[in-house]
């Protein structure tokens, strides 16, 4: 397979990247390395230093390396900036995709495999775990953004005939995820715990999320590119298990094998733009992508915890 990964330097893209040289695929990496690094990747990647914003330049190089599918993770990922910067995160997260799907559809891809957010386009609804069938009630910018870009995938398939695949992702963590950054609750988590460094919780801690390891991502996504046909535009990808953030600290506590009173929480208010509650129902993808169960979480947290470590040493 011939495949470009939009943000393939970042935390994500990187392991699809690597699931996809595993398999013997040859892939371009568009990435303006703003949040990427180019050390996540294999050096049999190709990387094309572009912003996703540059529809001259994403569509000179997707349309030069004739792709079969095309992943589009590229993104501005962060909530708060959304929130401040609305103009910012549409920049990004719809000019930049249809930039995206401009060219896919020029270079005449098979499919483009298009990543999207689950809790931040269902927004606060009744229905736990929340369905693809769920209307979208985006609180955020961030989400709005989202949903947006999947309304102009739509518009791709049915003017166009573009197939995209849209993957709506619970809370993504594992190795490489920024324990520095703003987007990654359980790196940040990881990385107080090993720093000995009280955890900050926006709110009561009882916000709900699904957490989903980084490589059910990866098999997800490679999933939905090799699949000949499929049913829905849309699969929500994650674990169907909600888990608050006390909780979830706890579980990070036990993890690196330290008391859960010595990881007690510094609580702040609440955030803007944050919705209370979020779990993805995922029987869909499990049938039509035929995806395996999901990573336990302890694991994910142990396989987390010791990447922290090696690059911290």
């Amino acid at each position: 397979m011939r495949a470009v990964v939009t943000g393939g330097a970042g935390f994500i893209g990187s392991h699809i990247v690597d699931g996809l040289l595993a398999s013997g695929s040859d892939v371009l990496v568009l990435d303006d390395l703003s949040r990427g690094r180019e050390s996540n990747l294999d050096p049999r990647a190709r990387l094309a230093k572009i912003d996703v914003r540059d529809g001259d330049a994403v569509n000179k190089e997707i349309l030069e390396f004739s792709p079969e599918v095309v992943f589009h993770l590229a993104a501005q990922i962060d909530v708060r900036t959304s929130m401040a910067q609305p103009a910012h995160d549409a920049h990004t997260n719809v000019i930049g995709s249809l930039n995206v799907f401009a060219a896919a559809h020029a270079a005449g891809v098979r499919r483009v495999v298009n990543t999207s957010t689950g809790g931040a386009i269902y927004g606060e609804t009744d229905t736990v775990p929340t369905p693809e069938t769920a209307p979208a009630r985006p609180l955020s910018a961030y989400g709005l953004g989202k949903h947006t870009a999947e309304r102009y995938a739509s518009w791709f398939g049915q003017t166009h005939g573009l197939q995209v695949t849209t993957l709506r992702y619970g809370n993504v963590y594992g190795p490489r995820q920024d324990p520095k950054g703003d987007a990654g609750v359980i790196a940040i988590l990881c990385d107080r715990a090993l720093s000995g460094t009280a955890p900050t919780i926006f709110g009561d801690g009882r916000q709900t999320r699904d957490y989903v390891y980084v490589g059910d991502i990866v098999a997800a996504n490679l999933a939905a590119a090799r699949s000949t046909t499929l049913p829905h535009q849309t699969y929500n990808i994650g674990t169907g298990t909600e888990i608050d953030l006390l909780e979830l600290t706890a579980a990070v506590a036990s993890a690196a094998g330290m008391p859960a009173d010595r990881f007690a929480p510094d609580f702040q208010p609440a955030r803007p733009g944050e919705v209370r509650r979020s779990c993805l129902e995922v029987s869909r993808a499990r049938r039509d992508l035929r995806l395996a169960g999901p990573t336990p979480l302890a694991m994910g947290l142990h396989s987390t915890l010791g990447w922290i470590r090696s690059v911290t040493l």
